[in-house]
């Protein structure tokens, strides 16, 4: 062996191992953890939350049941990242709106739409969970919950005080405020995309019902 040859061995002995290549070990933590919540969304929304358990989640998933308390205590604390996901996007979606821009019935319709777009869109389950999984909050959660839905909710005051301004909603009571929202959320209930309405057009009809006026 030449000594040229023997260094060059000591070299390459001497070099630290190469990096495994792929996405760093947070990076594939997080997409676990995301994929616990979507699937616990969709399983809660079809399943109910009392009747779903955790080893549902972790086969939806595809991880062991222990694997699941790595990234969530308990079931509680992936229904409120499920209620906090679902308010944070809606809540996204709606200060994007430039509101202030449109004449006020045009920006309520907007808002309308956006809703339904949230609540009824194929892939998101977050919302209707939030609707009728919201007795299963505990007092804390609540709190937290209540926090995202009161901002989400001045957007659309902001927007109803446009309408009573411009005479489109002549005197919008706090029952009439409660009707508008279960009008909207009910529809969760019975529409079907592709039965003949789109998402739009069932928006125009919404917004006319409720201010019971024809644009």
């Amino acid at each position: 062996m030449t000594t040229a040859t023997a260094t060059g061995d000591a070299t390459q002995q001497s070099q630290p191992p190469a990096k495994k290549r792929g996405r760093p070990v947070l990076d594939e933590s997080e997409s676990i953890r995301q994929e616990l919540i979507s699937q616990s969304a969709r399983l809660f929304r079809k399943k109910g939350y009392d009747n779903t358990t955790v080893r549902d989640i972790a086969a939806a998933v595809g991880i062991q049941s222990g694997s699941w308390f790595y990234h969530f205590k308990t079931k509680q604390d992936i229904l409120v990242a499920v209620m906090e996901q679902g308010m944070q996007r809606s809540l996204q979606e709606i200060e994007q709106l430039s509101l202030a821009d449109l004449p006020a019935r045009l920006a309520f319709q907007r808002l309308v739409e956006v809703h339904l777009n949230t609540l009824l869109a194929p892939d998101h389950d977050f919302i209707a969970v939030l609707l009728y999984e919201w007795r299963s909050l505990d007092k804390p959660a609540r709190t937290r919950i209540i926090a995202l839905k009161d901002r989400y909710e001045t957007v659309w005051e902001q927007a109803i005080v446009a309408l009573h301004a411009s005479g489109d909603w002549a005197m919008p009571t706090p029952l009439d405020k409660l009707l508008m929202f279960g009008t909207l959320n009910w529809t969760a209930q019975w529409y079907r995309r592709g039965t003949g309405i789109s998402i739009e057009e069932l928006a125009a009809q919404c917004v006319q019902f409720i201010l019971r006026t024809k644009a």
